[in-house]
């Protein structure tokens, strides 16, 4: 549902749930690629780290919202760095917002199927899930890169659901992307809900037309 209306969660059976922003802290993957990946960039190329910024913002501009945007092989080849080994080396920094296990767990003592529906590639999913056990709270685990179109691309979805047969209607679907949930919205699921607090260390956003919560803690 849009603006305002309360969760009733006696018709809802599914809970899908975004991975970055919404359960882990969107603090790790905005310092990795706005400072961590500038500085490593930098030093490859012996410029300083401004230059490199400069250099890589268009290259990111260039390809957002799409698979490549999402994809560990495309930067490390475009950027000449071993994407997955520097996130496998700072995983120590990954971690979850307040309240994200706890919600999880209660999904569970409610009986409801717990889906991750993330844009992350393969790889990152795995990497983050060896620092925070990710899957032991889902019944299903899915990166968008097996259905070759993000959550934001209308495409995405009739393909997800073919696998994963949610009933729409009887969906709840927490995102932080406004992007992402129009493209839900426009399939038909029928309980959305933004994240207004993705990043720890940042303002709220703009949450447009969708209820919002500043986690996933306050849904229960």
């Amino acid at each position: 549902m849009l603006d305002g209306e309360a969760l009733d969660w006696s018709v809802i059976d599914t809970v899908m749930l975004d991975m970055d922003g919404t359960l882990l802290d969107q603090r790790f993957d905005n310092w990795f690629w706005r400072e961590l990946i500038p500085d490593r960039y930098a030093q490859a190329r012996g410029i300083s780290q401004p230059e490199a910024a400069a250099l890589l913002a268009p290259k990111f501009q260039a390809v957002m919202g799409t698979m490549r945007w999402y994809c560990i092989e495309y930067w490390s080849e475009e950027l000449g760095l071993d994407i997955a080994g520097i996130k496998r080396a700072t995983l120590d920094q990954v971690g979850f917002l307040p309240g994200a296990q706890e919600f999880l767990s209660k999904l569970e003592l409610r009986g409801k199927r717990r889906v991750l529906v993330t844009n992350a590639h393969p790889v990152t999913l795995a990497i983050k899930n060896e620092q925070v056990r990710l899957s032991a709270y889902f019944d299903a685990c899915y990166s968008t890169h097996s259905f070759h179109a993000p959550k934001e691309n209308a495409a995405f979805w009739p393909r997800f659901n073919a696998l994963e047969p949610f009933v729409p209607q009887r969906t709840l679907f927490v995102d932080d992307s406004i992007a992402v949930l129009d493209a839900a919205h426009s399939f038909g699921i029928a309980w959305l809900r933004v994240v207004r607090l993705p990043d720890s260390g940042a303002p709220a956003q703009d949450t447009g037309r969708y209820a919002a919560v500043d986690g996933v803690a306050d849904l229960m």
